[in-house]
């Protein structure tokens, strides 16, 4: 599964710029859909377009490693 660090990058973006950032605001600055955002950053194994990665790192200014990771599933449950 993929897993999507949208929220890690958002605080990280908040602290070095030292103020509070929205997906209302993410929303806004990349033209993404608010319920999109809201997938990415919160619903596991959301699959999306390679276009909202784009954006996303676009705006985080990262890398795709820094945005996402692969979680080994245990095939045993």
């Amino acid at each position: 599964m993929i897993r999507f660090r949208v929220k890690e990058a958002m605080a990280d973006k908040a602290f070095k710029e030292k103020r509070h950032i929205t997906l209302v605001e993410v929303a806004e600055e990349t033209g993404l859909n608010r319920s999109t955002l809201r997938k990415v950053s919160s619903v596991p194994g959301y699959n999306c377009t390679t276009d909202v990665i784009d954006k996303l790192c676009t705006y985080f200014d990262c890398e795709v490693s820094d945005l996402m990771e692969h979680i080994k599933e245990d095939n045993n449950s």
